[in-house]
């Protein structure tokens, strides 16, 4: 029988961690429940896994670890609830490094649309730089360009 005695200041204690721990879930939930309302379902995910992570250690009993976790069936489902937890938090992870390539390609081509097409970054495939002016490529002056040249094959005694 001595070592089913609790002390009745540390039950109160764990009892109030669990009212608080269960608050805080609660209220996390809420959160992402209003969250996925207004069509943010990645964030809502995310908010809802860091709601279950109280949950889940006071189902685990971390407080009272040694004397009770291998043998309470509640220990293991709280193991389960972090469980889901952290494939919440992998998933929404996964998903935000698949979309984030796609989302930024989209958002260019959403303003390159808004802009009709044209704009002071409109480059033609071949060309290294922007041109000038109104889309229309720059001609260069055929002597300058075969200077250089010249000078090249001279500096190479061609």
């Amino acid at each position: 029988m001595e070592g089913t005695y609790r002390p009745r200041a540390r039950l109160e204690d764990r009892m109030l961690a669990e009212t608080i721990c269960s608050a805080v879930s609660a209220a996390g939930l809420g959160i992402a429940a209003i969250t996925a309302y207004r069509r943010r379902f990645l964030a809502a995910t995310r908010i809802a896994a860091y709601a279950l992570v109280p949950v889940g250690l006071v189902m685990t009993g971390a407080v009272e670890w040694l004397a009770e976790t291998a043998f309470s069936p509640l220990a293991w489902a709280g193991f389960g609830v972090l469980g889901v937890a952290w494939l919440l938090f992998m998933t929404t992870r996964a998903v935000e490094r698949r979309r984030g390539g796609a989302a930024r390609v989209e958002r260019g081509g959403r303003k390159e649309r808004e802009r009709g097409g044209q704009g002071p970054q409109a480059v033609e495939p071949a060309a290294s730089a922007p041109s000038p002016g109104s889309g229309r490529p720059a001609t260069a002056k055929p002597a300058e360009d075969f200077s250089d040249i010249e000078a090249i094959l001279k500096k190479h005694g061609i």
